[in-house]
């Protein structure tokens, strides 16, 4: 089942709508009654029109009606499962972003979701945090939601996530995609100590194994434009993570 942390699930990310401003409409698949819940209220909390159902008929019998922005489906279910859920409910919505829920090391289960067209995966049991984090992002990238300027903002650091410009006290900061991404993933959990296993799922998407030293160059090379000649904003916490917050006055 899901992990609930003490932190709102909905953290400080912009309001998303449909161009028309009706809600986002998303379609929460599992055959286990009170984790579609769980997901349904977090999404809820975020402003989302929630449909749920639980199996893959279900599901396909939900989309041709309900007509959602994003999917949420369980790979592992009775009868007709996610993957084959997602097919037929891709035969009509083409489009349509999916985001898998996999058993835990369920390696083959992750393989599978992304080969049958899956945009991303989160393993149970996982934070209601990362997965609201992940939904919001599918739906950004798909245009299912209106453009706006929506902006991020710790201190006198402003990304604005439609134009992608990044500045600090002013002045314009030049990034690479990756260490917009990275400074994107601190400034949408401000405050909030973050792991390197969890920059790493979120950033780069996939597991890179021992390679984890690649968050400590991405940290340094973004310390080098955010922070030298400044007051720190990207903080070391030994033994921990990583952690944005405005720079001490």
């Amino acid at each position: 089942m899901a992990h609930v942390s003490s932190q709102s699930p909905t953290g400080n990310l912009p309001r998303l709508a449909r161009p028309d401003g009706s809600p986002i409409r998303a379609l929460v698949v599992d055959d286990e009654t009170s984790l579609a819940e769980l997901v349904s209220m977090g999404l809820r909390m975020l402003g989302w029109n929630v449909v749920t159902a639980g199996d893959g008929l279900g599901a396909v019998s939900a989309a041709r009606e309900f007509r959602p922005d994003v999917l949420v489906l369980d790979v592992m279910m009775p009868g007709v499962d996610g993957l084959a859920a997602l097919q037929k409910i891709r035969a009509f919505l083409p489009q349509v972003p999916a985001l898998f829920l996999t058993a835990k090391d369920a390696v083959e289960d992750r393989i599978s979701g992304l080969a049958a067209g899956g945009d991303d995966y989160v393993t149970k049991p996982f934070s209601m945090e990362e997965l609201m984090l992940r939904l919001h992002r599918l739906v950004q990238r798909s245009g299912a939601a209106a453009s706006g300027s929506d902006e991020l903002v710790v201190g006198d650091l402003v990304m604005n996530l439609e134009t992608r410009e990044v500045s600090r006290g002013g002045e314009d900061i030049v990034l690479t995609n990756t260490q917009w991404e990275l400074l994107r993933y601190l400034m949408e959990n401000p405050r909030r100590v973050l792991s390197k296993a969890q920059i790493l799922t979120n950033v780069w998407n996939y597991d890179f194994g021992g390679q984890a030293n690649i968050v400590e160059l991405y940290i340094s090379y973004l310390r080098k434009k955010i922070d030298i000649g400044r007051p720190p904003m990207i903080h070391t916490v030994r033994g921990a993570g990583y952690v944005i917050k405005p720079a001490a006055p």
